[in-house]
């Protein structure tokens, strides 16, 4: 194949975009690499840990549901957290989405998790649309300054960031696959049959 007959992946961020394009491609494409990074996996792999750390995979794809929910719906929107964040455990525990996820089935934390980037996806297209990232979100400083959109989404690139790379870690430990970027052909699958 030629290299003007390439196609690039559905994850990856345009080669030459505008800064809408690559910042949102960036984001997707973290978004993919974390969900490649735990795809597939029954309870025991996405409860696994590693040397003394608490984080698992199940609780980074709560972790990172509950931070879609809540950057996209009160940060941005203003909006009370919604959906499966009514009854939680946070007024008592900061870690309660890493903590909980040992409770939930595989199947629940994938849907969980593709449920909050479906949301999140729809409410940033639309804004972009109605505003593009430099509109201001709901949420202020003690000053009375008002985030842009933009920060939210650089805010949301750098939680991905971090986490993946924790994700990237564990996923070896668990049946050792590596490698930074999902096969061209893969397609999210959830949980495995236990």
């Amino acid at each position: 194949m030629s290299e003007s007959e390439w196609v690039s992946p559905w994850w990856e961020p345009p080669v030459a975009g505008d800064e809408v394009g690559h910042l949102v491609g960036a984001l997707d494409r973290l978004r993919t690499t974390f969900r490649y990074k735990v795809d597939g996996l029954d309870a025991e792999g996405l409860n696994t840990r590693i040397g003394v750390s608490s984080i698992t995979l199940g609780g980074l794809l709560k972790h990172l549901a509950a931070n879609e929910d809540y950057l996209f719906d009160v940060k941005f929107r203003g909006k009370p957290m919604g959906g499966p964040w009514l009854d939680n455990g946070w007024r008592d525990n900061n870690d309660w989405e890493f903590d909980s996820a040992v409770d939930d089935t595989p199947e629940e934390l994938y849907a969980l998790w593709d449920g909050a980037v479906e949301r999140s996806r729809a409410t940033l297209t639309a804004a972009i649309a109605d505003g593009g990232l430099d509109q201001p979100a709901d949420i202020a400083w003690p000053d009375g300054r008002h985030a842009s959109l933009r920060r939210l989404v650089c805010d949301l690139v750098e939680e991905y960031g971090r986490h993946t790379g924790h994700a990237d870690l564990i996923r070896e430990a668990v049946d050792g696959r590596v490698g930074e970027d999902p096969p061209r052909d893969w397609t999210p699958v959830g949980a495995k049959n236990t």
